[in-house]
C-alpha cells in the first residue's frame, strides 16, 4: 500500500504545480522567455543573419516551452511550500487575479514589443504630469515583487554566464577573461538599473492601462504581503536560472551555425 500511494502523492504535487503555473499566467511567462532570444546576437555585437537561415529553428529547440516548463515544475517541487502555494493561488484564482492574469499574459505575449515599450513610456508619463496616484502605485508594485535589486543582479549573471559560453564555444574569435567581463558589467550597474527600472514601469503603465486606481492598488497591496514576496522571489528566480541555462545552451549552438549554412 506504501508502494502505491507515494507515487499518487507525487502525481498529486504535481499536479498541484501545473495547476499553478496556469492559475498565476507563470506558465504564459515561461513562454515568453524565447522572444530574449533575439537577445544573443547583439550581446555580441552580431545579428541573427550571422548565424545562418537556421538560426530561427535553433531558437526554437533551445527555447522549446516544454523543456523550460518541466525546469520550472522540478525547481518548484523542490522549493516551493504548500502554504505559499495556497497564498498566490488563492490570489490570482480570484476575479481580479484572473482579470490581472489575463493582461499579464497579453503583455508578454505581445508581437509589437517596441511599440508596446512606447506607448507605455507614453502612459507613465501621463500618469506623473496627473499625479492621480496611479505611477507611485507602478513604483510600490516594482518594489514588491523586485525587492534587493534581484532583476539587475540576474541580468547581470545571464550576460556574463552567456558571454563566458559563447566564448568558450568558440563563437567569439577573441577569449573573454571573466573577471574583466565582470568589472566591465559592474561599471554599467547604475546605467542598467535606471533603465530596467524605467520600463518595467512602462510596461506596468501598459499592461494596466484599463485598471482602475482602485483596483491597482489591491494590487499593490497583495504583493506587498510577506507570503506573495517569497512567492515572487522564488518565480523571478526560477525565471531567471531558466533564462541563463537556456542561454548557456544556445552558446553551445551557436558555435555550430554559419551563414547559409544548416546544421
Amino acid at each position: 500500500m506504501l508502494f502505491l500511494t507515494a507515487p499518487q502523492a507525487r502525481a498529486a504535487d504535481r499536479a498541484n504545480l501545473e495547476a499553478f503555473l496556469e492559475v498565476t499566467g507563470f506558465d504564459v511567462a515561461l513562454e515568453s522567455i524565447k522572444q530574449s532570444a533575439s537577445d544573443a546576437p547583439e550581446m555580441l555585437g552580431m545579428s541573427p543573419n550571422d548565424f545562418g537561415h537556421d538560426w530561427s529553428r535553433v531558437t526554437k529547440q533551445v527555447f522549446d516551452t516544454d523543456t523550460m516548463h518541466d525546469m520550472a515544475i522540478e525547481i518548484l517541487s523542490e522549493t516551493l511550500s504548500d502554504d505559499l502555494l495556497a497564498h498566490a493561488a488563492g490570489f490570482y484564482a480570484s476575479p481580479l487575479g484572473q482579470k490581472l492574469v489575463k493582461l499579464e499574459n497579453a503583455s508578454h505575449m505581445a508581437e509589437d514589443s517596441a511599440a508596446q515599450r512606447a506607448e507605455g513610456a507614453e502612459l507613465l508619463a501621463e500618469a506623473r504630469a496627473a499625479g492621480n496616484g496611479r505611477a507611485e502605485m507602478f513604483e510600490r508594485m516594482a518594489d514588491a515583487i523586485d525587492t534587493e535589486d534581484q532583476s539587475v543582479r540576474a541580468v547581470q549573471e545571464i550576460m556574463v554566464r552567456f558571454l563566458m559560453a559563447a566564448s568558450y564555444a568558440g563563437v567569439l574569435d577573441y577569449e573573454i577573461d571573466e573577471g574583466s567581463l565582470r568589472a566591465v558589467i559592474r561599471n554599467q550597474e547604475d546605467e542598467m538599473r535606471d533603465d530596467m527600472s524605467e520600463a518595467g514601469l512602462a510596461n506596468a503603465a501598459y499592461t494596466y492601462r484599463d485598471l482602475s486606481l482602485e483596483e491597482i492598488e489591491t494590487y499593490t497591496e497583495a504583493l506587498e504581503a510577506p507570503e506573495m514576496q517569497e512567492v515572487y522571489e522564488l518565480m523571478n528566480a526560477i525565471q531567471y536560472e531558466i533564462m541563463a541555462n537556456r542561454f548557456e545552451v544556445l552558446a553551445a549552438r551557436m558555435a555550430e551555425m554559419h551563414p547559409g549554412e544548416e546544421l
